[in-house]
């Protein structure tokens, strides 16, 4: 499969994490990160992180965790130093998103301005995580991915904390982490919805592809006795 620019980065960033622990000398960092911008495919992408783990945990950065940015399991993504503790927008705006580690205790403040805090790829620093919204004449978005325990809290005053997490039917996890999310929004916004990734919805909408391809094959094998 073609390797995009997002998965080239992600796994650009397990390399930075291995020389930063360690694991890998500048040298043979140098080496597989030219590797990594040169690759067009998975099968090239493999080799370069398959003796490495997922930065902050012990689990193999295998193709999946490489492509993905983060481990199969919940598990997997919870623990390890915090790399963002808070954002803040006045005039501007701020976003956390990709691959990223959340402080237990994260803020976001957004005045005039606007913030988003995308937590599909994002790993924990613990199990139990408050995120705190405040939006000020400005708005807060909120990404999470299905089957992490979310539940909000926010208070809204001419203005609105909006959940729209409890439109999806999928299951919570049992080993997800437990997010809070609370905070205060005057005459602004703060939402919470569920999305899938790009690169998932990319790869559902190839594995319905080939299932429908998958049909007609057959339906054509019997039509031919």
């Amino acid at each position: 499969m073609r390797a995009s620019d997002a998965e080239r980065e992600r796994v650009a960033e397990v390399l930075r994490e291995a020389v930063a622990e360690g694991r890998l000398d500048m040298e043979e960092f140098d080496q597989r990160l030219d590797a990594v911008y040169k690759a067009r495919t998975h099968g090239e992408l493999e080799p370069l992180v398959r003796d490495l783990p997922v930065p902050g945990t012990g689990v193999p950065a295998a193709v999946s965790a490489a492509s993905s940015g983060v481990p199969a399991s919940w598990a997997g993504r919870i623990g390890g130093p915090a790399t963002s503790r808070g954002g803040f927008a006045f005039w501007g705006g701020f976003g956390r998103k990709g691959t990223w580690t959340v402080g237990r205790r994260f803020t976001g403040f957004a005045m005039m301005g606007g913030g988003e805090i995308d937590l599909r790829e994002a790993r924990f620093e613990e199990r139990d995580t408050v995120i705190r919204c405040f939006a000020i004449m400005g708005g807060i978005a909120v990404t999470v991915p299905p089957g992490l325990d979310v539940n909000v809290k926010g208070v809204g005053f001419m203005g609105g904390f909006g959940d729209l997490t409890t439109q999806s039917t999928e299951p919570v996890a049992p080993d997800s982490p437990r997010v809070t999310i609370t905070g205060f929004a005057l005459m602004g916004g703060v939402g919470v919805e569920r999305k899938i990734t790009r690169a998932e919805k990319q790869r559902l909408k190839e594995a319905r592809k080939q299932e429908k391809l998958a049909k007609k094959a057959e339906a054509e094998r019997k039509e031919l006795g």
